[in-house]
């Protein structure tokens, strides 16, 4: 049989070389099959599946490695296992393989409307009917000496019991996102409904997400639990509004305000509200939450204006006197706030949220030009004396010497530097401040700091010197 010389160069790992194809299911008719009726309403996923190989951008070892995974039934169209950038962040995650392959419906199968996440047992009996085809697109190298390469199948591990997409849209900046509602597995507490937006360009990334409660219309009629809620849950549903935050890495960066607790802390009492710079918004809850928690002065600046659109009709972006958002690169503006030198552009702090726009590298944060000098400089010109610059980090995972750059860089510009490692393997925060701190946090209050302490956790004793 004839092979086409995409397939055939697939002998040889080629950095970031991606491929996906059909291929007769190997499942039809079988009782290992993952996506029958009982497992997610795929029926038998049609005569072929789609089967998508990526090789790592990383160095690859002299007999490289090689994992499979199936996609999750009723998500083959998830741009998680859809998409290269999703399948990118997949291999990523574990970088002690070359090569991973996917196994799917092919994207033109139905999909549920609301897809129950539901977990297969392990070991998986659909790893025996895979076998084959899957040694068979192991590249040569991994044959060395005769041996047969072991090809393990990798789950995918979330804490997703249910999704619904709820809205799809695509923004001139950031290009199409999805807001979706999702039940969460929250043991040993119950399990909870949240909304999520997420970027078709990072699709693992989750740019937002908010606690859902039901509506005051839903809660009369006494409708089903949340747990429950039908299609269309979206009109049943509404977002927290200025409630504790979610995602733990925002959490973290609030907790970074406490090292200049005592400067905003005498901001409070001579009746002045602290002001803060968030470059990104994203759904806004960061922006709501101190706005309304803390009672700062906020203006956000988002690249997109769908993007805000979105923030207001879904996530409970409200703007108001002390909350104001502008559309625009935010980098530029903290240019020209530089060079304008007006006094009241003098903030507390600059907390940036903001990811990499380029997808290939894998998902990181901030955007390389955020770490340049020039750019530092002006953040610690229209900062306070007091003030932080607060910086959610993700290093990406190619460049195993960009976090130890920054932190050199923001030596040089600033007195001191904090970390707060937020614990998932992903996110650090990074605090640093124009002047030396004379104290630290410690178990002694204050207002501000007791405010602090609802919206963070214990965020606050994981702070630690640089």
């Amino acid at each position: 049989m004839a092979v086409s010389p995409e397939l055939e160069g697939l002998r040889r790992i080629a950095p970031s070389r991606f491929v996906s194809f059909a291929f007769p299911n190997p499942f039809l008719g079988h009782a290992s099959n993952p996506y029958g009726d009982g497992s997610g309403g795929d029926g038998d996923a049609g005569e072929c599946v789609r089967v998508a190989v990526l090789d790592s951008p990383l160095p690859s070892p002299a007999v490289p490695p090689t994992a499979a995974m199936l996609v999750p039934a009723g998500q083959h169209r998830d741009w998680i296992f859809s998409t290269r950038a999703g399948h990118l962040h997949l291999l990523l995650s574990t970088t002690r393989f070359s090569r991973l392959i996917l196994v799917g419906p092919e994207l033109s199968a139905p999909s549920p409307r609301v897809v129950s996440c539901v977990r297969r047992p392990d070991p998986d009996p659909a790893h025996a009917r895979l076998l084959p085809l899957l040694l068979a697109l192991c590249p040569m190298a991994a044959f060395r000496d005769n041996a047969v390469p072991d090809v393990p199948l990798l789950t995918f591990q979330d804490d997703l019991l249910r999704l619904a997409p709820i809205k799809f849209i695509a923004g001139p900046v950031v290009g199409e996102m999805v807001v979706e509602d999702v039940a969460i597995d929250c043991s040993p507490g119950p399990a909870e409904w949240r909304r999520r937006l997420r970027f078709k360009r990072m699709p693992c990334l989750v740019q937002t997400q908010v606690r859902l409660c039901q509506s005051p219309a839903a809660a009369a009629a006494a409708s089903s639990p949340l747990l429950e809620a039908p299609e269309g849950s979206g009109e049943l549903l509404q977002p927290e509004v200025g409630g504790s935050l979610v995602q733990p890495y925002l959490q973290a960066m609030v907790a970074g305000l406490a090292v200049t607790a005592p400067s905003i802390e005498e901001s409070i009492r001579s009746g002045v509200r602290p002001r803060c710079l968030c470059a990104g918004v994203g759904g806004g809850s960061l922006l709501m939450s101190i706005r309304m928690g803390l009672q700062f002065d906020v203006l956000g600046v988002e690249a997109d204006g769908v993007v805000l659109d979105v923030a207001r009709n879904h996530f409970g972006l409200v703007e108001d006197e002390f909350l104001h958002v502008h559309v625009g690169d935010a980098i530029q503006m903290i240019e020209d706030f530089a060079q304008q030198g007006e006094p009241d552009m003098n903030f507390s702090a600059i907390m940036v949220d903001l990811d990499s726009s380029d997808a290939m590298c894998g998902v990181s944060a901030p955007p390389l030009e955020m770490t340049h000098g020039n750019v530092l400089l002006w953040v610690r010109t229209i900062l306070h004396r007091h003030g932080v610059l607060i910086l959610n980090v993700i290093p990406p995972p190619a460049d195993r010497s960009f976090y130890k750059g920054m932190i050199d860089v923001l030596h040089q510009v600033f007195s001191e530097l904090f970390e707060i490692d937020v614990g998932n393997g992903e996110n650090f925060v990074v605090i640093a401040t124009v002047s030396p701190i004379e104290t630290t946090v410690t178990g002694d209050s204050g207002h501000f700091l007791t405010e602090l302490r609802k919206l963070t956790g214990d965020f606050l004793e994981h702070i630690r010197k640089i």
